[in-house]
């Protein structure tokens, strides 16, 4: 089913009312207001027809990528690349194309399409192209700033390609370059001049979007390079503490690509990875010293889809192959896998309203789960038909709606 143009209009009227109060004054961006993919809406159906959710309106020709959308309530934002350059396209709520602007070259790697979703916040658009320069747009689209970051700090490409998207806290915009000159670097956003920037920890990026965090009585940022995950102080620049998670990892898989924003919950701190890394719950220490380890757990490693924490249960994916993977419960507590179960193939989770929204990488199939720590409870599913490419991008859920991405083609579904 899909409805007509009119039709549209009054659903998103109907539901922008409904949701505007409570999403204002906050930073929009990766995996929802918290990076944390649990989207805090209300009301979502509890089953899909069997056809799936209703479409509302579908876009295309915004440029191939895997990134996410990033909604606000005054427009949509997608990145994809267009020839050898990443560029920006703002919709509105109905679908209806409002611009378009370039806003760095595409990446040169073997997976080139654009990656990093925008952050948006008090009126301001941050990106990170392909080539690592850090933007700033306006809501009108005009390039404001911009910094070749990567360049200016002469860090190293990893593999596959810069994969950032950027966070804010206060005045400040974050992006993590690496290598020898800085590991993290703080931009002011009205400028793109620089507040502070990490020393070096002599590690290299990868592709792991960053997490503020609050413990201790500080706002730090937390991320993962190759070999280890570190908090700064999101003040000064500091650092706080870095733990070896290359340590950890001694079996005969060489490969990785460490993607995963971590997941935190009253000072422990939740990390995975693909290619049969180990997956650690670390407790963190007031005085900043370097975090302990609660447990390991071998079961649970997402390559890209990420992992939820919902009541005591971390749900996710984990890698068996680069073509297959399975989903997995762990229990937070204790660290033991509560199931695994074959549906397709691995791919990427997120939550609201209680349930768990899944969409595998391989044949685009996007699942509505119950969460539970007894089995794998699908309720429903409804297949991507449309885009080419990999299934990668991870889904997105406001005001009711589902945004569903494969390569050049956006889906919005009606799930209230």
């Amino acid at each position: 089913m899909k409805f007509s143009a009119k039709e549209v209009k009054l659903l998103i009227a109907m539901i922008l009312i409904s949701g505007i109060s409570s999403q204002a004054q906050q930073q929009y961006g990766w995996r929802g207001p918290d990076r944390s993919g649990i989207y805090k809406e209300s009301g979502l159906l509890k089953v899909w027809p069997a056809s799936g959710p209703a479409l509302i309106w579908e876009a295309t020709e915004f440029g191939t990528g895997y990134s996410s959308v990033t909604i606000t309530d005054d427009a949509i934002y997608i990145t994809g690349r267009k020839g050898d350059n990443d560029v920006l396209t703002a919709f509105t709520q109905t679908g209806r194309k409002i611009w378009e602007t370039p806003y760095g070259k595409s990446s040169d790697s073997d997976f080139p399409d654009t990656r990093g979703t925008p952050t948006v916040t008090n009126g301001k658009i941050f990106l990170i192209s392909g080539m690592g320069d850090l933007v700033c747009i306006s809501k009108e689209g005009k390039t404001l700033w911009s910094v070749g970051y990567f360049k200016k700090y002469e860090a190293v490409t990893p593999e596959f390609g810069i994969s950032e998207s950027p966070v804010v806290i206060g005045n400040k915009v974050i992006a993590t370059p690496g290598g020898k000159k800085a590991s993290m670097v703080a931009f002011n956003v009205e400028n793109g001049d620089v507040v502070w920037k990490t020393p070096s920890i002599n590690d290299v990026d990868q592709y792991v979007n960053p997490l503020i965090i609050e413990f201790g009585g500080k706002k730090m940022i937390v991320t993962q390079f190759a070999d280890f995950i570190f908090a700064v102080d999101s003040n000064t620049g500091k650092l706080i503490w870095k733990f070896n998670y290359a340590a950890e990892n001694t079996g005969p898989e060489k490969r990785f690509a460490h993607i995963n924003t971590p997941v935190f919950r009253d000072g422990f701190l939740f990390i995975a990875s693909g290619y049969n890394k180990v997956a650690l719950k670390l407790k963190l220490n007031p005085d900043g010293s370097v975090p302990k380890v609660v447990w390991r757990n071998n079961d649970l490693d997402p390559c890209l889809g990420g992992e939820i924490l919902l009541g005591d249960c971390l749900f996710g994916s984990n890698w068996e192959t680069s073509s297959h993977g399975k989903w997995v419960a762990v229990d937070w507590n204790t660290g033991k896998t509560l199931w695994i179960k074959d549906w397709y193939n691995k791919g990427q989770i997120i939550s609201a309203d209680g349930m768990l929204y899944i969409y595998e990488e391989k044949t685009g199939h996007v699942g509505l789960v119950k969460p539970s720590a007894d089995k794998f409870d699908l309720v429903s599913e409804f297949k991507i038909t449309k885009g080419k490419g990999h299934f990668w991008a991870h889904p997105v859920i406001d005001k009711g709606r589902l945004f569903i991405r494969h390569g050049d083609y956006l889906g919005v579904y009606l799930i209230k």
